[in-house]
Parts: C-alpha cells; structure tokens; sequence
C-alpha cells in the first residue's frame, strides 16, 4: 500500500515523497516587471528545506495584462528566466522536485486597462469588461502560451501545469458560461485549451510530464459538473496532459445552494471520479492539511499525490512534521533534528 511518504515517479519525474507545495499567488513582485525576487526564493526554497516532495511555483503569465495583478510573475520575457533558474537550482540541491503553473487570467486580469476574454461577460458587477479576443488573437495566445513554456524548460523546471481552473483565460474557453463565441473556438469548447496543451508539449523534453489544473465543478447556476469536466478532462488527455491537478470553483460567484463547504477533503471526491474515469494520475487538493487524512488520501488510491496549500503557506516545514507524526519516510536536515522529536 501506498503512502504519503512513498516514492512517486511519472515519466521522468521522481519523488521522494507525495507532498506537494500547490501554486499559491504571492503577489510580492516588486517592481511589477514580472521578475521573481528574494521573497520568492525564500517562500519556495524553504519549503524545499522543509522536505517537500514537488513545489508548483505560483501562476506565471504568459503577457503582462494576463496577470491577476501588475504584482504577479511572468515568462513573457526572457528578463525573467534567471530569477526562476535561481529558485530551480535551489530548490533542486534539497533533493525536491519543482514545476511552474503556466497562466492568464482573461477577464480576472484586475490591474488590465481592458482585460480580455472569450466574450465580453464580465467577472462579476465590480469587474471590468472584457474584450472579446478575435480569432487571431486567441491563436496569438496560444503561441504566447508556448513562448513561456519554452522559458519555464530553459529555466530547468522538472514539470509544467497549465492552468485551466479557477475561472482564468483556459478554463472561460471551456465553460459554456464564459465563452459564447460562434467562431471555430467557440464551437468546440476545448480547442483553445487543446491547442494550449499541443503547444506546451511542443516545447516539453519527451519524458516531461505535463499537469494540468482545472476545475472539476462550477459552483454556479448553470455551470457545469462532474461528468462535463470529465468529458473535458478527456480531450486535455488525449491532447497530451498526463496529469490533472483537481480544484474547483472559481468561475463566478458561489451560490449559497451551490455551496462546496470547506470541510476537509471536500475535493478529493472530484480527484477521485476524474482518476477512476480516465486512468489517469491525480493531485488532490483542499483542506487537507491533516498529515493523517493526506495519507489516507494516498492509501485508499483517491490520488496520487497530495497538495497542502494553507498548511504550507503556515508552516514552511509541514511535511517534516507530517513525516513525524506518520513515522514515515523524511530524513530530517542534520541542521534541524534537534528540533524534532526522537522517536
């Protein structure tokens, strides 16, 4: 049986562990040049230290109006590949694995003059309009999509994840909600996303596995819901993802009858019906940041890997703890075993 402490390898990425440090927007660039700064070599760097397994750098955007804010990272430029490589390689000396999320924000994109989209619906009554991205300009994205990908590998990332939840550019594509273009990308809901995908790997070594976050169920009236974002989940497969990384929400307002909850591992179902209907790997996320359900996550199969965002963001050295309190798997740093308990 497996468990939270048990090896992990897909293609050719290996853990040592199944803890995984989810992308968690800092919002700390300074100079809002998309450059990664000494506060996110610290944040990702001490997680490394703290013995997790895979870290997922924050949303990076591929153009600067497709961030959330002017003070989110970048890879539009390749300015910004040396800060990241910095991170890589510190990362990597802790014997930890670390990937980047691959983003933009559509109509989520708040500091945008006109924030774009695939048709002009608007977040929320507070949000701007978006603009509704030609034809040529939705492929224009996808090649943007490519560019930073091809930076993220230049920069020595172990694996790329492409966002496709929590209501940004990919995710409005695929939901009915979001797009109601009448075009080809209209027509064919997954296209953009498709295209995204093929672009990605493209740029990707071969044995270079390629996630992908989406949400599994919009928590709003009319929004779509397990066995749509299956049905989803598959074309992303088929178009080359090998990994879903299984969220939700995010598309809009959350509806008091459509209420998730936020009890712990009210998420893990959705992970558990997309790995068991597509036989594909999974990451689990949502308050899970108990080590003894994490594990259990883990041992009863409902995913491959879990991700403990909130837990980690408190505590850069949650896993450490969770390997105590398990008795299972981390060697403790020579430097901070004093700090733990001997048995």
């Amino acid at each position: 049986m497996n468990q939270l402490f048990s090896p992990y390898s897909l293609k050719g990425l290996e853990l040592k562990n199944r803890v995984v440090m989810p992308p968690m927007c800092q919002y700390s660039v300074t100079e809002k040049d998309g450059i990664a700064n000494d506060w996110h070599y610290n944040h990702y760097v001490s997680r490394a230290i703290g013995g997790t397994g895979l870290i997922i750098i924050e949303m990076t955007d591929v153009e600067p109006d497709g961030r959330i804010s002017d003070y989110d990272l970048g890879l539009w430029s390749d300015e910004q590949v040396p800060a990241l490589a910095r991170i890589v390689d510190a990362v990597h000396q802790h014997g930890t694995k670390i990937g980047i999320q691959i983003a933009h924000a559509g109509r989520k994109a708040e500091d945008a003059a006109v924030p774009v989209a695939p048709s002009a619906i608007p977040f929320d009554e507070k949000s701007k309009t978006p603009r509704a991205l030609s034809t040529d300009e939705v492929k224009e994205k996808v090649e943007k999509f490519r560019l930073a990908v091809r930076r993220a590998v230049q920069a020595g990332f172990d694996t790329i994840e492409l966002h496709g939840a929590h209501g940004y550019l990919i995710h409005q594509f695929h939901s009915p909600l979001t797009n109601q273009r009448t075009d080809e990308y209209g027509k064919d809901l997954t296209l953009f996303g498709r295209e995204v995908i093929q672009a990605a790997k493209s740029e990707m070594p071969a044995d270079m596995p390629l996630i992908m976050r989406i949400s599994a169920q919009e928590y709003v009236e009319g929004g779509y819901g397990i066995q749509e974002s299956i049905a989803i989940s598959k074309a992303y497969q088929e178009a080359g993802v090998d990994m879903f990384h299984i969220s939700a929400g995010g598309e809009g307002p959350i509806a008091a009858w459509g209420r998730p909850g936020t009890h712990a591992a009210y998420q893990v179902p959705l992970a558990r019906d997309i790995k068991q209907a597509l036989d594909v790997p999974v990451i689990a996320v949502g308050r899970l940041d108990e080590p003894v359900l994490a594990n259990a996550v883990i041992g009863n199969e409902d995913a491959d890997l879990v991700a403990v965002g909130r837990g980690m963001l408190r505590n850069p050295f949650w896993t450490l703890e969770a390997s105590v309190k398990l008795r299972q798997g981390n060697v403790i740093p020579q430097q901070l075993v004093t700090g733990f308990p001997r048995s």
